[in-house]
């Protein structure tokens, strides 16, 4: 307890000579700075949000699930966001088969196994950079690869193409945020590996990826919210923004067909000057939101799991 104690007055001491006897007004400043800075952010979310909810909710309110389970029409009345909602999800399949698994594992060989050479460098430099090209530049790329070059396999404006487009556009962040969690466990835990005669692969496996698995999951989070929002790619990849006709089509046939997604429907609706599709817009939004907090509140889960057991 003496101690405790004394240590507890040590700290105290050195704290108050830190501090001095003058009154940080700098220090102050800045902090409410911040505080405003957070404080106007939040204003314009809430703004945003309470506008959007008041307009959309009569809509939701009075046709209930008939909105989301009516395809896409040319009246207000009977369009509803199914075709959308299959799309953005079909897409979102792509996203978690094609940029997940390519980008957790290049993290993981450039963090763990290449050599820190000036061609790793290069590379890790224009990763960076790539995750800050604009999204209508992966467009044009996935408009000239995948629509037109490899159009046989494809399908050209089809879903395949729009899913493969999103996975690349993503595909940067999630190597960024997976280097960046691989790099925040502690060295000594790959040393206590080796130290009982495990490989590098069952270092990696057993220990250094479940305890980068919370970040991981964090990366992930950010890149499927990031993919679900996407409009403008999807429009030079063939998103339809009218009428779409899938007619019953099994899933093989939809993914090399035209297709739409709730953000082009967003999009779309959005330019109708009719007052019945400016409410389906805010309607489609709040079902947007819901969609994109439904998939990262499972990330999180899966995330604060990896967090108890490390």
């Amino acid at each position: 307890m003496a101690t405790a104690s004394g240590t507890l007055k040590t700290s105290d001491i050195v704290a108050h000579g830190l501090r001095g006897r003058r009154t940080d007004v700098g220090g102050l400043v800045f902090q409410a700075l911040l505080l405003l800075a957070l404080l106007i952010s939040l204003a314009f979310l809430v703004t945003l949000l309470a506008d959007i909810v008041r307009t959309g909710w009569s809509v939701l309110a009075d046709r209930g699930w008939d909105f989301v389970s009516s395809p896409v029409s040319s009246i207000a009345e009977r369009a509803g966001v199914r075709q959308g909602i299959v799309g953005s999800m079909l897409l979102m399949a792509f996203v978690v088969a094609i940029a997940f698994p390519i980008g957790i594992g290049s993290a993981v060989y450039l963090e763990e196994y290449a050599p820190n050479t000036r061609l790793t460098r290069f590379i890790t430099v224009n990763i960076r950079n790539l995750a800050g090209v604009p999204s209508i530049v992966y467009g044009l790329l996935g408009l000239a690869i995948f629509v037109k070059l490899l159009v046989g396999y494809t399908g050209g404006r089809s879903v395949i193409s729009g899913g493969i487009t999103i996975a690349i556009l993503v595909l940067p962040i999630v190597i960024i945020t997976s280097s960046e969690a691989l790099r925040a466990v502690p060295y000594a835990i790959r040393e206590a590996g080796y130290g009982v005669g495990a490989t590098r692969w069952e270092v990696i496996r057993s220990h250094v990826l479940p305890a980068a698995a919370p970040g991981i999951l964090t990366g992930t989070v950010l890149s499927l919210s990031r993919a679900l929002g996407e409009t403008a790619p999807l429009l030079l990849v063939g998103a339809t923004t009218g009428f779409l006709a899938t007619g019953g089509q099994s899933l093989y046939l939809q993914l090399y067909s035209n297709f739409t997604s709730l953000p082009t429907l967003v999009f779309s609706w959005s330019r109708n000057p009719s007052a019945g599709f400016r409410s389906a817009t805010a309607a489609a939004i709040i079902v947007l939101l819901l969609l994109t907090l439904t998939a990262n509140a499972a990330a999180i889960i899966l995330r604060n799991r990896y967090d108890r057991k490390w």
